[in-house]
């Protein structure tokens, strides 16, 4: 009774983890692009150039990873071909383990990206959740020949093959687009200089020795002329007391400050983190988008690229719209589309469209009012 308590549970816990990690994912494969990217900056730097080769097929690379999250996590579910799926099971749990140990310990990618920014983790929580997942995963595994398939043959075929079919088109149709459910900070809605101040004001908690050698903990500094002995200190709630975005700002090429100067009234972003890369197809449309915006809905690109790149881009499409220097990091979290359109009104966001789905100046002016 017990035995089968287990073997059920752990197909639960692995089969339901794997697949609310892949649907997370899903719904973001553009995220999970650039966080696989990082990984293989870091491993060209540490383990070889090799690693770059990865680098420009990290989106259907990440596709495929995410459709199989989901793909084992239903067959665990319905113990389908058990032995076959505990073997390629095992073999991502040790490699993200050792991916997420190797970030931790050696601070190299500051989140895993294991569930999109839906559930931001650190390094060690990733680790430490593989930690426990891989025992469930090894129990699968070791007891892989008594987990009886649930289904015959060609409804667990039709299952799997339908579950694979519509992950990938999930996956697409998200890439073409833009995430089905923003959970960043510069989702529609929200309010940018809002997210940029912090819920509380920092405060610090000390830990000290006392003079009977027992730790205490204070939010305030005891002296040691009190028989306190200072041990350490922390930010007492960090994630309340780190605003939401830190690193959002607009600069002019003279590097002057308009990061205020972009929360004021409407403003039609126009955002391009690397015009080598950006989809050059849609361009005109946005031109067009621009050319009929109402007087009081003031246009401007934010870029990372190069002066003389943008200089180059702009002219090419007579897109004559003021231009901004942002971190590419950031125009990547605000949204993921190269090149995409924002609506802000007082730092608020009214309205994100990938490049596929430019919206007509009608609807921007109306939204807008």
């Amino acid at each position: 009774m017990i035995k089968k308590g287990i073997d059920i549970f752990s197909r639960v816990f692995v089969g339901g983890l794997f697949i609310f990690s892949g649907l997370i994912k899903l719904n973001d494969p553009i995220g999970t692009k650039i966080k696989l990217e990082e990984y293989f900056d870091v491993f060209s730097a540490d383990f070889g150039s090799f690693f770059e080769l990865f680098i420009p097929i990290a989106l259907p690379l990440g596709l495929v990873l995410i459709v199989l999250e989901v793909v084992l996590g239903i067959a665990v579910l319905i113990n389908y071909k058990m032995k076959t799926a505990t073997w390629v099971l095992l073999s991502l749990m040790v490699f993200f383990t050792f991916l997420t140990f190797y970030s931790a310990y050696f601070n190299k990618v500051t989140d895993c990206g294991c569930f999109g920014d839906a559930i931001p983790l650190t390094p060690w929580e990733s680790f430490y959740k593989d930690i426990i997942l891989m025992v469930f995963v090894l129990h699968l595994f070791w007891y892989r020949k008594r987990f009886e398939p649930m289904l015959r043959s060609r409804p667990g075929h039709f299952i799997i093959g339908a579950v694979t079919v519509i992950s990938f088109g999930l996956g697409i149709y998200a890439i073409q687009h833009l995430p089905y459910i923003d959970f960043r900070p510069y989702k529609i809605g929200a309010s940018i200089p809002e997210n940029m101040i912090a819920e509380e004001t920092p405060k610090l908690q000390y830990t000290f020795k006392g003079s009977d050698g027992e730790l205490i903990e204070s939010d305030k500094f005891l002296m040691p002329d009190d028989g306190y002995e200072y041990i350490s200190s922390m930010v007492a709630n960090p994630k309340k007391s780190t605003p939401k975005i830190t690193d959002y700002q607009v600069l002019g090429i003279d590097g002057e400050d308009f990061t205020q100067e972009s929360f004021e009234g409407a403003k039609l972003i126009l955002v391009f983190y690397d015009t080598q890369k950006a989809n050059k197809e849609h361009i005109k449309d946005i031109a067009a988008l621009v050319n009929g915006l109402d007087a009081a809905i003031k246009p401007i690109v934010l870029t990372s690229a190069s002066e003389s790149d943008f200089e180059a881009l702009r002219h090419e499409y007579q897109l004559a719209v003021p231009y901004y220097q942002t971190d590419a990091t950031v125009l990547k979290a605000m949204i993921r589309s190269n090149p995409g359109v924002m609506l802000f009104k007082h730092g608020v966001v009214l309205g994100k469209w990938h490049y596929n789905d430019v919206p007509l100046a009608e609807a921007i002016n109306e939204l807008a009012l």
